[in-house]
């Protein structure tokens, strides 16, 4: 199954959303958030300094933004990034991906370490922001969490835990708090990055060291697999049907790398099912 480029020339793109009938997304080590239509004209939506990735959106159409470094989340309003909440007493290292559920809670990782340094690995938490901005630890001893997703029912929250190749699922209490906690599905070879749900229950996880985004249902079985040239490193469904499937790209995750080769790219392929859930 080829795959169609809708634009390039990004350092690297991560959190791909789809949004008012565009992928917003970020662009990591050019330290943007962008918007993209399908007729690939962009705009920059906003300019975080210190690395923007995951993004979601409050119940009141405030877009909320990870900013990495300084380990924040930040909240747009009338053009203008604010602190929303201080992460950096609870996350280990670098934020990285999150999701905000209809509610406006947002579960954010973290590396946990230094990915690029050869450090040792280091478990990490994910951090439960509240929709007034209170952030809590709601699980540990996570593998470098990453991409996640919630069910349409809002009962459920699924998280690639990235350096353990497996896909982990929660229950979701009233107050969100996570409990249950299983094996959703184990991946093998494939490191998961970002992934994305269908309204047939199975999820799309884009894994960069294998060079593919494939799709896998609870359990593990692997019902598709797009071979990528670069390496795939997120993924969402939206388009007019919700069956086109985003894949971002990028022949390397080093931000000097990426920052002097531009190889970044947003391709799609269009899928049987179409997205559901969040993000």
């Amino acid at each position: 199954m080829a795959t169609t480029t809708l634009i390039d020339n990004l350092c690297f793109g991560e959190g791909p959303r789809w949004h008012n009938d565009k992928l917003w997304f970020s662009d990591m080590h050019d330290h943007k958030v962008l918007s993209v239509d399908m007729h690939g004209e962009f705009e920059t939506v906003a300019t975080v300094p210190n690395q923007p990735s995951g993004l979601g959106w409050m119940p009141d159409g405030r877009l909320l933004v990870v900013s990495m470094l300084d380990q924040k989340l930040l909240v747009l309003e009338d053009g203008q990034l604010s602190e929303f909440c201080d992460l950096s007493t609870l996350a280990k290292y670098h934020c990285n991906d999150m999701v905000t559920d209809t509610l406006g809670r947002s579960y954010v990782g973290n590396f946990g370490y230094d990915l690029h340094d050869g450090s040792d690995p280091v478990m990490a938490e994910l951090i439960l922001v509240t929709a007034e901005g209170a952030p809590r630890v709601v699980a540990e001893d996570m593998f470098f969490p990453n991409g996640s997703v919630v069910t349409p029912d809002g009962k459920t929250l699924i998280v690639g835990e990235t350096m353990a190749s497996r896909l982990t699922a929660f229950d979701i209490a009233t107050d969100g708090s996570l409990s249950n906690r299983r094996i959703w599905a184990k991946l093998e070879s494939a490191f998961p990055d970002g992934i994305c749900l269908d309204e047939a229950g199975g999820i799309w996880v884009a894994a960069p060291t294998t060079h593919e985004t494939l799709r896998v249902v609870e359990g593990g079985e692997v019902t598709d697999r797009i071979p990528i040239e670069n390496q795939a490193f997120a993924c969402m469904l939206g388009g007019t049907d919700g069956k086109r499937l985003f894949i971002l790209t990028a022949a390397s995750s080093r931000p000097e790398e990426c920052q002097r080769m531009r190889s970044g790219k947003i391709e799609f392929v269009d899928v049987q099912h179409a997205g559901a859930g969040l993000p």
